[in-house]
């Protein structure tokens, strides 16, 4: 795992080896082991080395390739890389390393960019072709690993984090006001944007050519849910267990101590079975915990632990939040607010203390729906397809807004279930996971905010994955509509960032693009099946997991945030919110967060969610920003 980044200088000079080093050690983090430049006249390379495979200095980048002919920065993992390598030894390619690095190199002079479609794992990478002054650049399927570029009509520049290309002189900051919406909305900024104007996200499964004639982007890979297999219930599940077992085992492939999360959860409980299965030694694991029972998820990690005799290690978070927060969050270079990049930090911390490779369950619920999210969504579509339309379009909404002028809890509950019938599909299930109602934007947004975004709605970009699927119902559609946002935007950003802050890599076998498209072809039902989440993974980990951790309550990587804003983080986020108010006094009636504030503090409401956004969001702008108050765009 490492950093990578660099420039061209197609469109102007963007510096010499001194400005890539810059970018390098502002990503030091991502990779300490070793770094190094590659500057001619057109382009310039950046790497941050975290060696995991091949620790000799022959593993050192940017490498070449053993003709000259290219160059490459790699980001990543390539988890069949030791078959590839064969078939090009056969075919006569003379290797000097035994990296995957350069199992990239040697498959680019053979196919070019069709190598995508042989190679399986995580990674982005940028490759220069020094013959045709060409620089391809490419990520990973599902956006494991990040990939940020700067475009202007004078700059061209990309790198692992957007904190590398902050480094730049002359980087312009305006800020996308679209994208400050969206991230009120999700909690994140979807790709391809970020909150920066002129800095985009490669999307997942897309690749990149960049030349003297200007850049192009192209999908190289997508997945289906149109093949559904017919095979029985028993075929499918004994083939799902094949599969996670083997891909489990690719994982495994390290030269340094690895170890794997345990939250005690099906997922990470599944993939440590797996690992324990197919090692001589004891598996290391890491959990962690909060004082908070509620929260605390520790038992059941420790269940599995004994069951496999594990190496077990534990953390528990307590009062040291405040102490550690704004460290945490200044990893994050654009705002980002799901609470569980706390936990995930700490975790992180601690496996790094025992080891430099962990291998996790991310993945399952978006792949075999696992969220409560999708229980509320089945629940809401069967009542929407028992309600003429008529009386969905013309009569729920006045229902709802009865019932939104009560505070009462069961009363909201009502407001929300009869918005969310009274709205196609796509849009119930944005509305569902929103985390801010439109109608409390509305309230929060000044009103020069909401003028400059005119007619925009971040509901746009739920809307348009959902249209994209071509899955034959609506669980197949959300499935798809989660692996094209939530996934890559939030979950994988969160442990990227909080693993690589820590120099630590983290591995993902439920997201192996053979065990996504496995999945893809399957029944929903077998992956929803009568309120049941996550089915056919529960039955096929059953033969090695205890009923009590298959069938539990799904608790999550949860944090006791609505207490921490009461307690442990009030004064710190009092500070940010009216003291350091700069960033969301331009978009925010400072009044109406005043009086959430109060509310919450008071117990008379929860605004736990866009308290904590508003503080992420802030904590960000006074990291990143400042004084800066540059111009915002909707775009």
């Amino acid at each position: 795992m490492c950093g990578i980044a660099g420039f061209t200088h197609f469109l102007g000079n963007m510096g010499d080896k001194q400005t890539l080093k810059a970018m390098g050690d502002s990503i030091y983090h991502r990779g300490p082991d070793a770094g190094g430049e590659y500057l001619d006249e057109h382009v310039g390379l950046a790497h941050r080395r975290l060696a995991i495979i091949d620790l000799s200095e022959a593993g050192v980048q940017p490498m070449h390739s053993h003709d000259n002919k290219f160059v490459i920065v790699f980001n990543g993992e390539i988890y069949n890389y030791l078959e590839l390598r064969a078939e090009l030894s056969e075919a006569g390619y003379p290797f000097k390393t035994h990296t995957d690095t350069e199992v990239i190199l040697a498959l680019y002079a053979s196919e070019g960019e069709k190598l995508l479609d042989k190679i399986n794992g995580m990674f982005t990478f940028a490759l220069w072709d020094i013959e045709k002054q060409s620089l391809f650049i490419a990520r990973d399927r599902v956006g494991k690993k990040p990939l940020y570029y700067l475009q202007t009509d004078s700059q061209f520049a990309f790198a692992s984090e957007i904190k590398a290309i902050l480094t730049l002189p002359n980087v312009p900051k305006d800020i996308r006001l679209d994208a400050v919406h969206d991230f009120f909305a999700y909690q994140y900024v979807p790709d391809p944007k970020t909150i920066f104007s002129h800095i985009h996200k490669l999307p997942p499964g897309h690749s990149m050519t960049i030349d003297k004639t200007g850049c192009q982007i192209k999908q190289y890979w997508d997945v289906s849910f149109s093949d559904t297999r017919v095979d029985s219930e028993q075929t499918l599940t004994n083939e799902l267990h094949e599969l996670a077992k083997a891909k489990t085992k690719t994982r495994m492939v390290s030269d340094v101590p690895l170890g794997a999360f345990l939250s005690g959860g099906i997922d990470s409980s599944g993939v440590v079975a797996m690992m324990a299965q197919d090692s001589d030694k004891p598996v290391k694991t890491c959990s962690i915990g909060f004082d908070d029972k509620k929260y605390n998820e520790t038992e059941f990690a420790k269940v599995v632990a004994e069951q496999y005799q594990t190496e077990h290690h534990e953390f528990t978070v307590h009062q040291n939040v405040k102490d550690n927060l704004e460290h945490i969050v200044s990893f994050f270079d654009e705002p980002f607010a799901d609470p569980s990049l706390v936990p995930t930090f700490f975790v992180s911390e601690l496996a790094r203390s025992k080891v430099t490779v962990a291998i996790a369950g991310d993945g399952g619920d978006e792949v075999f729906a696992g969220y409560e999210k999708y229980n509320t969504d089945d629940i809401e579509n069967k009542l929407r397809a028992k309600f003429p339309v008529f009386l969905r379009k013309n009569v729920f909404p006045h229902l709802a807004n009865f019932f939104a002028k009560s505070e009462f809890v069961l009363f909201r509950k009502a407001k929300s279930l009869f918005y969310s019938l009274s709205l196609d599909p796509a849009m119930g299930f944005y509305v569902t996971n929103s985390q801010i109602e439109d109608r409390l934007w509305e309230k929060l947004a000044t009103k020069d905010t909401q003028d400059k975004l005119g007619s925009y709605h971040p509901s746009k970009i739920t809307v348009a994955a959902y249209n994209k699927s071509d899955g034959p119902d609506h669980l197949s559609k959300i499935l798809y509509t989660d692996m094209k946002t939530y996934l890559p935007g939030g979950i994988l950003v969160k442990v990227d960032r909080m693993s690589m802050a820590n120099s630590l890599e983290v591995r993902a076998p439920l997201l192996d693009k053979d065990v996504i498209e496995f999945a893809a072809t399957l029944p929903s039902s077998l992956k929803f099946n009568k309120g049941e989440k996550k089915y056919i993974l529960k039955e096929a980990f059953k033969p090695d997991l205890p009923h009590d951790i298959l069938y539990r309550k799904k608790m999550g990587f949860s944090v006791p945030l609505a207490s921490w804003l009461r307690g442990e983080i009030k004064e710190l986020a009092q500070e940010y919110l009216f003291v350091k108010s700069e960033g969301i006094q331009q978009y925010f009636d400072m009044q109406v967060v005043k009086e959430l504030w109060q509310q919450h503090q008071s117990g008379k409401a929860d605004h736990a969610t866009v308290l904590w956004s508003m503080l992420m969001f802030q904590m960000w702008w006074f990291t990143y920003m400042q004084t800066n108050t540059q111009s915002a765009s909707a775009h």
